[in-house]
């Protein structure tokens, strides 16, 4: 053989090994990038995940603040009353009627006025638990045998 056959030998296999290489090396880089993709999409997905952990958490924190806060505002909301017998005189008859006031309050601040409430007293008829079934911001029903503390009873 010629040595010019040697030099075009030798370059042709230069060339394929070069293109051997090539087609490696971007398989190789394929493969890589496949990889980093799919970690890629998992801390997406873990992060996507957090974040609706997050949101539910914080939608629970309001709630529960929300709550808390109302809670709160209730607490200090309270019902003042008071109560006394009035009599009238007509002629040679007296009639008794039991007057019954409530206003509410929030801490120190009165939200409303004096609500008044008359009702006639028969002979017999304890005043005092006749006073407590009248309530007009508090139902019997609601307060049952025992009357709450944030009820004060002004004579």
């Amino acid at each position: 053989m010629s040595p010019v056959w040697w030099i075009v030998w030798s370059a042709g296999c230069a060339a394929g090994s070069g293109l051997l290489v090539y087609f490696l090396m971007q398989s190789h880089m394929e493969v890589v990038l496949a990889k980093q993709r799919e970690e890629l999409a998992a801390a997406r997905a873990t992060l996507e995940a957090r974040k609706e952990e997050l949101e539910n958490s914080l939608k629970t924190l309001e709630e529960s603040t929300r709550r808390k806060a109302m809670d709160d505002f209730l607490a200090d909301i309270r019902v003042e009353e008071r109560h006394y017998t009035r009599e009238h005189k007509v002629l040679f008859a007296s009639r008794r009627i039991l007057v019954r006031q409530e206003r509410i309050f929030f801490r120190n601040i009165p939200l409303s006025n004096w609500v008044e409430q008359e009702m006639p007293i028969e002979e017999g008829v304890d005043a005092e638990k006749m006073a407590r079934t009248m309530s007009i911001f508090a139902s019997a029903a609601l307060l049952g045998d025992v009357e709450p503390a944030v009820f004060k009873l002004l004579r």
